[in-house]
């Protein structure tokens, strides 16, 4: 290296470093078209869980990072992030498109022999190979723009201009990952896979996500519909979280007893 060469700038794919004295973690994806920023009205924890919030490139603090293109490549680079905060019981969360990232991740580190999720909760969001699904997929740029100033406005902030310009873009790409990751048959995690519909959900009904049962063992997907929209998830809702909470409780039981 020389004196006019930096080091790499560290890609930063967590908000925060994870602590140290949480039983377990559960880290969060976002969906097509925003950041990190969409779990800021989660608690930093779910029952023995620390949320650890998943920044992905091209957006937020990331915005000048290029954006990872597919599931596969994000998922390469994601793995190798993660893996050492990997030391303890952990699961994932995904809900629509970032159900799929979380999804290709797990696949990801279950090729590469690494730590897997104990829990794979996956929210509004058809198996991967039964897809791709839903209207968004078909959107055009206009009709795009129209979702995400209403996305801003349920995430709580007035939609600035500018700020939607760059999350179309955004958007646009996430939305061709979603489009392009397909996987021809099932395929089988070693993790539990627990389900979670949402009774007025209107973009992914539940009952559509009953193919996930063959991507998980034998008697290792469990189904839950609970009450709300596709977008009741960003609040936090109570049952939501006695879901999450206690599928980390029982992973951090099961730990233990091991």
């Amino acid at each position: 290296m020389t004196a006019r060469q930096s080091p790499p700038k560290k890609r930063k794919w967590l908000l925060r470093t994870p602590s140290a004295d949480a039983p377990a973690r559960l880290f969060c994806f976002p969906y097509s078209g925003v950041g990190a920023s969409m779990y800021n009205r989660w608690p930093d924890r779910v029952g023995p869980a620390e949320v650890c919030r998943i920044q992905l490139p091209g957006r937020e603090n990331r915005v000048r990072d290029e954006h990872f293109g597919t599931y596969e490549a994000l998922a390469d680079g994601l793995a190798q992030a993660l893996l050492p905060h990997l030391d303890r019981p952990f699961g994932f969360f995904g809900h629509c498109g970032g159900a799929l990232a979380a999804f290709a991740t797990a696949h990801r580190l279950a090729e590469l022999g690494m730590p897997v999720p104990d829990l794979l909760f996956v929210s509004s969001q058809v198996a991967p190979h039964e897809g791709p699904y839903g209207r968004y997929l078909t959107m055009d740029e206009a009709e795009l723009r129209i979702e995400l100033e209403r996305l801003t406005r349920i995430m709580g902030s007035e939609p600035v201009p500018d700020l939607i310009d760059l999350g179309l873009g955004v958007m646009v790409a996430d939305l061709a990952a979603n489009r392009a990751y397909r996987t021809p048959e099932p395929v089988v995690l070693p993790t539990r896979i627990r389900l979670l519909g949402w009774r007025d959900d209107q973009e992914v009904e539940p009952e559509r996500m009953t193919g996930w049962a063959a991507c998980a063992p034998a008697g290792q997907c469990e189904r839950t519909v609970l009450p709300g929209d596709h977008h009741a998830f960003l609040s936090a809702p109570g049952p939501l979280v006695d879901e999450l909470a206690d599928g980390m409780a029982g992973a951090v039981a099961a730990a233990a007893s091991h």
